[in-house]
């Protein structure tokens, strides 16, 4: 398919996606970053890790999304006491004919919200690894097919905070984006308080199904990535790894590990769904640009070095996008 097709096919699949973001505004008030970062996510059918301080209606975004697509959705609230059967289920004893039987839980779901999912342990937040990257959940000896779409929306609150624990790194390694959200402007705050200090309820309209999410999803899969792209791709996340081969020699104490395999796919995967948002049939240097640092701040592990001088993240991948050649 030539570009000039693949872009009418594109700027029409995607005409609903304004309709969603406009039904989504209706409850939340600016955040237009975190709304176009899990419609991102969803359309390139990966999970998406939200963090920031409380009451910052992170919570709030997941359950509009969810309900304005009308999918099944699930919270879970994620706690020390927490079980990893909690999530996933168990088999339950059936005395009458000495049988177990599976209860399924709260993950067979389109959407699940793992809520405050750093307040749990790794034991538990282990329970998510199957089923965010197989989409498929084993209860004693039987697996069972997630439904589609399937996607984990997580929130955490900063890691300095009171009673969290670190999420592993594989864990981490599984969202496709993490998203970092800050306070409202002054403007934002004042339309907050207009909005969410009288108890009526906001209804949303949107018709939008899962069925729709999955159409749109097999046209990202065709949208168009150059093979100058796909090195430039290749090049930041290789950047990541070896800094020095990219003149970046100062910021080869600062990293432990660089972007696993894993980054270049979600990279190429995240960038075709932004070009889609935007009603393009192919991916442009800037599409790379808008989406990098949610793909690969979370992905760059910092060394004792960094942390002491206070480097984060999100500066190393500022400069490799500063330092690496855009085509």
């Amino acid at each position: 398919m030539d570009i000039t097709t693949l872009n009418k096919q594109v700027q029409t699949e995607s005409l609903f996606l304004q309709d969603l973001k406009r039904e989504v505004s209706k409850v939340i008030v600016g955040q237009e970053e975190l709304v176009e970062k899990m419609l991102v996510a969803l359309l390139a059918d990966g999970h998406i890790l939200i963090e920031g301080v409380p009451g910052l209606a992170k919570t709030l975004a997941v359950k509009t999304l969810a309900s304005a697509i009308h999918a099944q959705f699930q919270r879970i609230q994620f706690t020390p006491d927490l079980l990893p059967a909690d999530i996933t289920g168990t088999l339950i004893f059936n005395p009458k004919d000495g049988l177990f039987y599976p209860k399924r839980g709260p993950i067979f779901s389109n959407f699940v919200l793992a809520d405050e999912i750093n307040r749990s342990p790794a034991k538990v937040q282990s329970a998510l690894l199957e089923s965010m990257q197989e989409r498929q959940v084993t209860i004693g000896e039987q697996t069972y097919k997630l439904p589609s779409p399937f996607m984990v929306l997580a929130t955490q609150n900063p890691v300095e905070q009171e009673g969290t624990y670190p999420l592993p790194e594989a864990q981490v390694d599984r969202f496709m984006l993490k998203v970092l959200i800050s306070y409202p402007t002054k403007e934002e705050e004042k339309l907050i308080l207009e909005r969410m200090s009288s108890h009526q309820k906001i209804t949303l309209n949107s018709s939008v199904t899962p069925e729709m999410i999955l159409k749109a999803r097999s046209v990202v899969d065709g949208i168009y990535v150059d093979e100058k792209i796909k090195n430039y791709i290749v090049d930041l996340v290789f950047a990541t790894r070896d800094p020095k081969a990219y003149k970046l020699e100062d910021l080869a104490s600062f990293i432990n590990y660089g972007a696993s395999p894993r980054a270049t796919i979600f990279l190429t995967q995240a960038a075709k769904a932004y070009a889609f948002l935007n009603g393009r049939g192919y991916v442009t240097p800037e599409d790379i640009k808008a989406i990098g640092a949610d793909v690969l701040r979370h992905r760059v592990l910092l060394t004792y070095e960094a942390e002491a001088e206070n480097v984060t993240s999100d500066q190393i991948v500022k400069r490799i996008f500063e330092a690496v050649d855009v085509p």
